[in-house]
């Protein structure tokens, strides 16, 4: 299936240290448990206020930029089938920057997740249980222990193993599917008023009542985007599976074809169910009001209230039960995945090695650890979930864009490679799924967008320590290649430029922190230059054929596998 690689040994791709125990269930049901986590609590009723009856257009576009996105992963997650693959494939493309680049923005957002679906399941509880977080919506000390003890369980769960991991993912997968269907069956035999798509409102009418300006910026900031992040699940532990040529692709175009499919169902029913009368009174943005049964209780449970409202008790208590399962099952999820991409920067020599041991599981345990020990640190007061979401958003998708060039490199660089899967007009899949990625960074908005560029300036601090501490005859990482990778830095800046000069905030106040040079259209015409010249630039600057020959040929260093 992989390229034998001269003097190596191996295969290329053969991650021997993990264990091949996800099967194509397995797989596919750790991305659609990973997609659906949280969001499917919450954003139904921020994609409402913000894009009113429009917020199906922002499911749907959703659903089709991360098809691209996935789809420009499914050729390399097959070629080269290793766990964190995202911050490894531009290592062989681009060499040792653009992987750090690439594994940085990755890691800091996989460890944001699982930290964020904490917070939705306390959030959820303290419905009834108050004590869990203060008036401002931060927690307290009771709740920090509580939110510290649900992290600790998530490294738990992953230390025994990706066997017992996928067992227990199956059985919570299939429960959170049944739960969507029978959300979505209820709400619209319940009450499903079709002049809800067409109703003029105190301040907007129609289907669109603030525009399609709001429908595309409700993508990141209504946390449609942050839906569909778990689709990546298939890319970072393609080294643990058994058929990654069936499975990698399956899990990748699957996932997100079934969860899009439910996210825009249930958007409809939430829309449909919603009191007329009220809606022209008070306006899609009040939304959130206008299903309370208690002190805010619309914007803190929204599905639950809803189904409260609709006389759905017993809805109402499943619902509550699944704002734990839902969402601890995706930060489960997020808590190994976290631990894989900073093995796999261990893998490349750009993070110390002894996050790179594993124990007699095949689980890298210090990695798990670390991600436990950060995760923690994001309980720290934060602001509210839809405003937290923005950032982990457009950190990922960074991160996918990088990733999803090198299936156009790689074309150039090693094509004898062997491909069982092969993708068809690759040029449009990369630019589309680029594209895609530059897009929703920008309708995230400025006030994302500059905070984002401020965690990737503080990666770039953490190596240049790491450089100047790994220095003499037994220095271990491999040159930083900037040669080859700088076309990085060309990027954040592009999109940093981009961002600044366009017409969205993300910001509470609509005109703050961007210059608001050019308007919608304008932002999409900035969007697809600076698209076509990173493509170009990054094309120019990819290493050449032998350099990833011999990278790939590297014989990787002796691991020591405890029974820690």
């Amino acid at each position: 299936m992989s390229m034998k690689v001269e003097g190596s040994g191996v295969a290329a791709g053969d991650d021997v240290r993990l264990k091949k125990d996800f099967g194509t269930i397995g797989l596919l049901f750790t991305a659609i448990g990973s997609i659906i986590g949280s969001g499917w609590l919450f954003s139904s009723l921020h994609a409402s206020a913000q894009a009113g009856p429009a917020s199906i257009i922002s499911w749907i576009v959703g659903t089709i930029m991360f098809l691209f996105i996935g789809l420009s992963y499914a050729e390399l997650g097959v070629m080269f089938p290793r766990s964190g693959g995202v911050a490894r494939y531009p290592h062989y493309a681009w060499g040792s920057f653009a992987s750090y680049s690439s594994g940085w923005v990755t890691w800091l957002s996989c460890a944001a997740v699982a930290s964020v679906e904490v917070s939705a399941v306390l959030t959820y509880a303290t419905s009834y249980l108050h004590w869990l977080e203060h008036d401002n919506a931060t927690l307290t000390g009771a709740g920090l222990i509580i939110a510290i003890a649900l992290m600790a369980l998530f490294v738990a769960v992953n230390y025994l193993g990706v066997r017992w991991f996928a067992r227990i993912n199956n059985v919570m997968v299939w429960w959170k599917l049944g739960m969507m269907v029978l959300v979505i069956v209820a709400v619209i035999v319940s009450a499903f008023h079709f002049t809800n798509f067409s109703l003029d409102t105190k301040d907007g009418n129609g289907f669109a009542p603030y525009g399609l300006k709001s429908a595309f910026e409700a993508i990141p900031a209504a946390g449609i985007a942050f839906s569909f992040l778990g689709w990546r699940q298939g890319i970072e532990l393609a080294g643990e599976t058994n058929n990654p040529k069936r499975n990698v692709p399956l899990t990748l175009i699957g996932s997100v074809l079934i969860c899009g499919v439910l996210y825009i169902l249930l958007q409809i029913a939430f829309i449909g169910a919603q009191d007329p009368s009220a809606l022209a009174a008070h306006g899609w943005h009040d939304v959130g009001s206008l299903i309370k049964t208690g002190s805010d209780a619309g914007n803190f449970s929204p599905l639950a209230t809803l189904a409260t409202v609709l006389g759905m008790g017993w809805l109402a208590g499943l619902l509550y039960a699944d704002a734990f399962i839902s969402p601890g099952d995706t930060g489960l999820i997020y808590t190994g995945v976290t631990a894989r991409m900073s093995y796999a920067m261990a893998r490349n020599k750009n993070a110390p090695a002894v996050l790179a041991k594993v124990n007699n599981n095949g689980v890298p345990w210090p990695s798990l650890i670390l991600a436990w020990i950060v995760g923690c640190i994001f309980f720290l007061p934060f602001p509210s979930w839809q405003a937290l979401v923005g950032i982990v958003t457009s950190l990922t998708v960074l991160s996918f864009g990088i990733g999803a060039i090198t299936l156009v490199t790689f074309r150039k660089q090693v094509p004898e490679v062997e491909r069982p899967y092969r993708s068809k007009a690759p040029w449009v899949i990369v630019f589309l799924a680029v594209l895609s990625s530059n897009l929703i960074m920008y309708w995230a908005g400025w006030d994302q967008v500059w905070k984002m560029m401020l965690a990737v300036v503080l990666g770039y601090v953490f190596l240049g320590i790491f450089e100047l501490t790994d220095r003499g005859p037994n220095r271990r990482a491999p040159q930083l290649d900037l040669k080859h990778g700088w076309w990085v830095l060309l990027w954040f800046g592009g999109i940093t430029v981009v961002s600044y000069l366009g017409s969205y905030s993300g910001a509470a106040v609509t005109d703050a922190g961007q210059a608001n040079v050019y308007g919608f259209d304008g932002g999409i015409i900035a969007n697809i230059i600076l698209t076509i010249i990173v493509l170009a630039v990054a094309w120019y600057s990819q290493l050449p054929g032998d350099k990833v020959r011999q990278i790939l040929a590297e014989p990787d260093e002796p691991v020591q596998v405890t029974g820690a």
